[in-house]
């Protein structure tokens, strides 16, 4: 893992963020100044990523189609395979212990919660959304197709058809949509801090050039619209972020942003 994610507090001084950010010149690193909220900047973008990955999934895409798309999309590995690798445990646990601080009546995953619950940690227990053997190589399992099958019937929810370029929008776009949301409430000092956060920590494609050189690529218009989309029919944890719908409607970029301002603690 070549990033560090340097966390400024409220009682950091200069010269203990300008040691900092040497030392993970020293260590070969690539350091990234952020402020200091929940998740702080990667994985805060992350959660949303990951949300979306298990509504396709419980909404009726294959856990294989759902990570296909990323992987086809250029990132390393799909969400899901990322969450086999680093402990599906870790996000219940997290989920646990900040549930009571969502909102009432927002969308919630529930699958890998109930995997967790049958003691399916991923690459650690040899089964989480896939099965792996004594050298963690990957297969499908379709015990857990059959039990997905079991769970959404129970919670009521309408199966239907879904392409890769609706599983890859609604991917990259939440990644992208709290991207703006961090950078707005000035967590990260520019977009293309976030964007380096991603290329050096998280697997994101380099020749996409992060989650908001992309966005940017794209045309924030496209993109707003298409988070519009998403909050019309999936409700308020889409709402677009103001950022997005203000350079979206002034015509400007997420790289225009940002250059001058400072960082939240």
């Amino acid at each position: 893992m070549r990033l560090l994610e340097i966390v400024r507090g409220k009682a950091t001084s200069p010269e203990v963020i300008a040691t900092c950010m040497q030392l993970s010149k020293t260590l070969g690193k690539v350091g990234v100044l952020v402020g200091n909220c929940r998740g702080f900047v990667g994985n805060r973008m992350f959660g949303p990523y990951r949300r979306e990955a298990q509504f396709l999934i419980e909404e009726g895409a294959s856990i294989e189609a759902v990570d296909q798309a990323l992987v086809d999309f250029g990132n390393a590995m799909g969400p899901l395979a990322v969450g086999d690798l680093a402990g599906l445990d870790v996000g219940w646990r997290i989920n646990k212990e900040y549930r009571h601080l969502q909102p009432p009546g927002i969308r919630q995953a529930f699958v890998e919660d109930h995997l967790c619950e049958l003691g399916r940690f991923g690459q650690k227990t040899g089964a989480g959304w896939y099965k792996y053997d004594d050298q963690r190589r990957a297969t499908a399992d379709p015990v857990v197709d059959e039990l997905i099958r079991k769970w959404v019937a129970e919670a009521g929810i309408a199966q239907r058809q879904i392409s890769a370029e609706e599983i890859t929008d609604r991917c990259i776009y939440a990644l992208v949509n709290e991207g703006a949301r961090i950078l707005e409430e000035g967590y990260a000092l520019r977009a293309s801090d976030i964007d380096i956060i991603y290329l050096n920590g998280y697997g994101f494609p380099a020749y996409r050039g992060g989650p908001m050189w992309y966005a940017d690529s794209v045309g924030l218009k496209k993109v707003y619209e298409r988070v519009s989309e998403f909050h019309r029919q999936h409700g308020e944890i889409w709402r677009p972020a103001p950022l997005l719908k203000r350079l979206a409607e002034q015509g400007k970029t997420f790289a225009q942003f940002g250059k001058e301002e400072g960082v939240a603690t």
